[in-house]
């Protein structure tokens, strides 16, 4: 037998490497006080069940740092939000720090460069940004800005220059100016985009190359659409584009949407229908255009779902069913097959995916 070359048994190992890969799926089970830990095959997308960490309150959003050292998770009984350094070999979650909000903060995320802690607040009407420490701990004290009633997320566009908050009962999306050299935020002009009465404005994400803003309309049952002014940092309608539903013409129970995601390629956009328990998916193509994909069954009350990094695979949240949906996307026409169900403890609230291999 002739031997094997270096260079390919060196290719081999490194496939075999890749193909044992794991990943890491975070659950946040509110009624349960903890956030469940699976590992994910980036292969194949099945989960394992790899325990869990009790959390010192109902815990609700999840996020993570720009190079995924540290998980951050709203805890919304306990009215505070917490840090976890992130085992990257194991995904286990080590408690780091706890910082005290105001009433339960609906939403957390970071910046661009991970050293603010961006959080919204829906009872409150309020925003609040926090340093993170190079160890991931979050700062006591936070600078805090009244909005409105209804706060119900918190999101930086990609040049870290500009920051947005989607409230659903005034209808209106803050537009903020974001420095973050000091955390601190400042009214844009225009300092709100109104939003059609009905609509709701829930969540907002931005595309990854394109200068476009969708948005999840909770009462209106819609995907929103906006053109982005990189120089100006402002929303405007799309043009022609604003709105599209999210429910069968035949649909006439009640909804409202959840959940939005934009896959990595930007490609696929999909909205949470809490009602109709599915998730609506579009085509955004090349020349701006936005279609509708239909709507695929998810589990009961989908809250929240996450795309993984590579955009193969989403695993949708049943708040009202106790399950995880796991679905694979295919990748020409965007249709979500679903491969299998997970327990997810009592009533799961948040999802997130998190690639914490190499």
């Amino acid at each position: 037998m002739r031997p094997i070359p270096a260079l390919l048994t060196a290719c081999l190992l490194l496939a075999s490497l890749s193909a044992d890969a794991a990943d890491s799926v975070y659950v946040s089970d509110s009624s349960g006080n903890r956030i469940l830990v699976f590992r994910q095959d980036r292969e194949t997308g099945e989960l394992t069940s790899a325990g869990d960490i009790a959390t010192e309150g109902s815990p609700g959003a999840l996020c993570v740092d720009p190079e995924r050292k540290y998980l951050f998770a709203a805890l919304r009984s306990a009215k505070t939000v917490a840090s976890f350094r992130i085992d990257p070999e194991t995904g286990q979650l080590v408690h780091l720090s706890t910082a005290a909000a105001k009433e339960d903060p609906a939403y957390v995320a970071t910046d661009r460069t991970g050293r603010w802690l961006l959080s919204a607040y829906y009872r409150a009407g309020q925003i609040a940004v926090h340093r993170i420490g190079d160890d991931g701990t979050i700062s006591a004290e936070g600078n805090w800005t009244e909005t409105a009633d209804k706060a119900h997320a918190i999101v930086v566009d990609r040049t870290n220059r500009f920051l947005f908050v989607p409230h659903t009962a005034p209808e209106k999306i803050f537009q903020f100016r974001f420095d973050a050299r000091n955390g601190q935020v400042t009214p844009n002009d225009p300092a709100v985009v109104e939003t059609e009465s009905g609509t709701g404005p829930r969540h907002i994400w931005f595309h990854p190359t394109k200068d476009v803003a969708f948005v999840s309309e909770e009462q209106g049952s819609s995907l929103g659409a906006y053109r982005f002014d990189r120089d100006a940092g402002t929303l405007s309608p799309l043009e022609g584009q604003s709105r599209q539903s999210t429910l069968p013409d035949d649909y006439s129970g009640r909804n409202s949407c959840s959940d939005l995601e934009v896959t990595p390629d930007g490609r696929f956009v999909y909205v949470g229908n809490r009602g109709h328990d599915s998730l609506a998916g579009f085509a955004f193509d090349d020349d701006g255009r936005i279609r509708s994909l239909g709507t695929f069954a998810t589990e009961k009350t989908p809250r929240s779902f996450n795309i993984d990094p590579a955009g193969r695979f989403v695993y949708v949240a049943g708040q009202g069913s106790g399950q995880l949906a796991a679905c694979r996307i295919d990748e020409a026409s965007g249709a979500l097959n679903r491969f299998a169900t997970y327990d997810a403890g009592i009533a799961p609230w948040w999802v997130l995916v998190v690639h914490t291999q190499n």
